[in-house]
C-alpha cells in the first residue's frame, strides 16, 4: 500500500490496510486508498463539511470522509495546504457524495463566491445540479438562505442571499471563461484535456486561497491528459519520500499481474480475487456487493472490467517526461523489419538493482552499421545461467560483456565456471569504458548506424532513460524506480563487446 500523509491528519491507519470485516461479518472496501499524497496540515476544514453534509441528511461513508479530512487540510495561516485535490476511484462508489460535502461547504460555511462545477457532458453536469438542489431544498435551514434556484438550461445554479453561487456547466475550449471561481470541481476528470484547463485554470489567478478538485474514474488514454501529469505527480512524489507540496491524490486501483509475471507471483494483485475487488472498490459494504460485481467480471471484457471496477487506467505520457536522452522519432526510424545482426556477434547480461528483472542482448554487424535485439527479458535472475548457455552454445560468440560494478556483477563468476555457466572469461568494461560504450550507442544512433526490432522492452527503458554523470562523460540511469532499464544497458554493453578486446584462448602449436 502507498501512501505518503504528513501532518495532523494522518491518522492512526495511514499506510496500513483497514479492516475489512465489519459487524455482523458484513466485508467492506479499503476505507483508505492504495495511493495517497497529502501535504502537510495544521487543521482541516473537513469535519465541518462532514457535519453539514449530515444535516442535509447525506451520510457519508468512512472513505468519502478520509478524503475530506486529508484534501481540506489547512496551512498553519488557514489557507487550503492543497491546491489541487485529486480522487480517483471506480464508477459507482460514490465519488458526487464527496462532491456535494465539498458544495455544501462552500456555500455555506466556507464562504466562497463562486464555485464552478464542471463535467465533460451536460447531462452529468444537470444531474449533480439536481442531486444538491435536493439536498438543500430538504433541508430547511439551507434552504432559507437560497435567494434562486436557476433552472435555465446551460446556466443552472444556486445563489444564496449572501451573494454566494454555485454554478453547473459542461466543459468546453471557452466554457470557463469569464468566470473567477474559488473552487473549481471539475468531475469526469478522466476526460480532461489541455483546453479546459488553458480556460478554467487562469480565472483562478485573480482569487486570494482558491482549490481545485478532481474527481472521477481510471485513465482512457489520450483523452486523460491532466489525469496523467496529476497521477505522475503523486507517483513521483511517492518516490521521493516526500509530499507534492500543493497535491493531495487519492487512488483506489489495483496493480495486476502482468504477463512477464512468474507463477505464485506475489508482487501483483489476481482480477478474479475478492481481495483485488475490496482494495480498489471503497464502497463495497455500503452501496456494492461483491456479488454484484462478480456478475460484472462475467459480464464485461477483460480490459473493460480491470478499468471499470479495479481502477486499472491507461494514462497518457508525458512528452516532456519521456524520451529525455533519445528522441522517440529518432529511435522508431531505425526500426528494422526482420532479425539481423550476423558474425560476429556479442552477448551482454543486466538486471535492475532489485534484481526484479534481467535481460539480456546481442548485437552483431549489419549493412555497415550495427543491429541490437533483446533476446530475453523477464522477471527474476534464476534463468539466466541456463540461458546463457543455450545461446552460447547456438551462436558461440566473440564474448559476453557484464558491468562488474552493476547489478549483474554477481553472476560472473557463475558465468566463468565451466560446471555452472559457459567456461568463457567474462569482459568486464571498466567506468570509462562504461561511459564510452553509451556515447557510442548515442552516436550510433544520431548517425542512423544503428538498428533494432523496435522491441517493447527497449523502447520502454530509452523512453524511462536519463542521464547520469561517470566522470566528465555520462552512463545510463532510470528516471524512476518503476522504469527498467536493464534491456537498455545490456544492448549498449553488447554493441560494445564487438569492438571490445577479448582474450583469445591459448592455443596448441600447429606441428607441421
Amino acid at each position: 500500500m502507498a501512501s505518503l500523509v504528513t501532518g495532523p491528519s494522518a491518522g492512526p491507519s495511514s499506510g496500513q490496510s483497514p479492516p475489512q470485516m465489519g459487524d455482523g461479518g458484513r466485508i467492506y472496501g479499503w476505507q483508505t486508498p492504495p495511493i495517497e499524497v497529502v501535504p502537510p496540515s495544521a487543521s482541516t476544514a473537513g469535519q465541518e463539511a462532514i457535519d453539514l453534509a449530515a444535516l442535509a441528511g447525506l451520510r457519508l461513508d468512512p472513505w468519502q470522509q478520509h478524503v475530506l479530512r486529508r484534501g481540506m487540510g489547512e496551512k498553519p495561516d488557514g489557507s487550503w495546504a492543497s491546491f489541487e485535490v485529486c480522487v480517483n476511484v471506480p464508477r459507482q462508489n460514490g465519488k458526487g457524495g464527496i462532491i456535494e460535502a465539498r458544495e455544501l461547504w462552500g456555500l455555506f460555511i466556507g464562504g466562497e463566491e463562486l464555485i464552478l462545477h464542471s463535467a465533460h457532458e451536460f447531462k452529468t453536469a444537470k444531474n449533480a445540479f439536481k442531486r444538491i438542489e435536493r439536498l438543500i431544498r430538504g433541508c430547511p435551514d439551507l434552504h432559507k438562505r437560497v435567494k434562486t434556484y436557476r433552472q435555465t438550461v446551460g446556466e443552472e445554479g444556486i445563489e444564496l442571499h449572501s451573494g454566494q453561487v454555485l454554478r453547473f456547466i459542461a466543459r468546453s475550449k471557452g466554457s470557463g471563461r469569464g468566470f473567477t471561481g474559488h473552487c473549481n470541481i471539475l468531475d469526469e476528470d478522466m476526460i480532461l484535456g489541455d483546453d479546459a484547463m488553458d480556460a478554467l485554470l487562469p480565472t483562478m489567478a485573480a482569487v486570494e486561497d482558491p482549490q481545485i478538485w478532481y474527481l472521477g474514474s481510471a485513465g482512457i488514454g489520450s483523452p486523460s491528459v491532466q489525469l496523467g501529469r496529476l497521477r505522475r505527480r503523486a507517483l513521483a512524489a511517492l518516490e521521493a519520500g516526500s509530499p507534492d507540496p500543493s497535491l493531495a491524490y487519492f487512488e483506489w486501483s489495483a496493480n495486476p499481474h502482468v504477463d512477464e509475471c512468474p507463477q505464485g507471483c506475489t508482487d501483483h494483485d489476481d482480477p478474479a480475487a475478492d481481495e483485488t475487488v475490496l482494495k480498489s472498490n471503497p464502497a463495497v459494504g455500503y452501496r456494492l456487493t461483491l456479488d454484484k460485481v462478480a456478475n460484472e467480471r462475467m459480464t464485461l471484457s477483460k480490459d473493460g472490467y480491470a478499468r471499470e471496477r479495479l481502477g486499472v487506467g491507461d494514462y497518457p505520457s508525458d512528452s516532456a517526461d519521456t524520451w529525455q536522452v533519445i528522441g522517440e522519432d529518432a529511435w522508431r526510424a531505425l526500426a528494422a523489419a526482420e532479425s539481423a545482426p550476423s558474425d560476429p556477434v556479442a552477448f551482454a547480461i543486466d538486471m535492475t538493482p532489485e534484481r526484479s528483472h534481467a535481460a539480456i542482448c546481442v548485437a552483431g554487424e549489419w549493412r555497415g552499421g550495427v543491429h541490437v535485439e533483446v533476446v530475453d527479458h523477464r522477471p527474476g535472475t534464476g534463468w539466466i545461467l541456463e540461458r546463457a548457455r543455450e545461446l552460447h552454445e547456438k551462436w558461440g560468440p566473440r564474448c559476453w560483456v557484464v558491468d562488474g560494478a552493476g547489478p549483474a556483477g554477481s553472476l560472473i563468476a557463475d558465468l566463468e565456471d565451466e560446471e555452472k555457466g559457459l567456461g568463457v572469461t567474462v569482459v568486464q568494461p571498466k567506468a570509462r569504458e562504461v561511459a564510452a560504450a553509451c556515447g557510442q550507442f548515442y552516436d550510433a544512433v544520431s548517425e542512423q548506424t544503428l538498428s533494432h526490432l523496435d522491441q517493447a522492452p527497449l523502447s520502454a527503458a530509452l523512453a524511462g532513460a536519463q542521464k547520469r554523470p561517470l566522470g566528465d562523460a555520462w552512463a545510463w540511469a532510470r528516471r524512476i524506480v518503476s522504469v527498467d532499464i536493464s534491456p537498455l544497458v545490456a544492448a549498449t554493453l553488447a554493441k560494445w563487446g564487438l569492438v571490445a578486446d577479448v582474450e583469445e584462448e591459448e592455443r596448441p602449436p600447429i606441428l607441421w
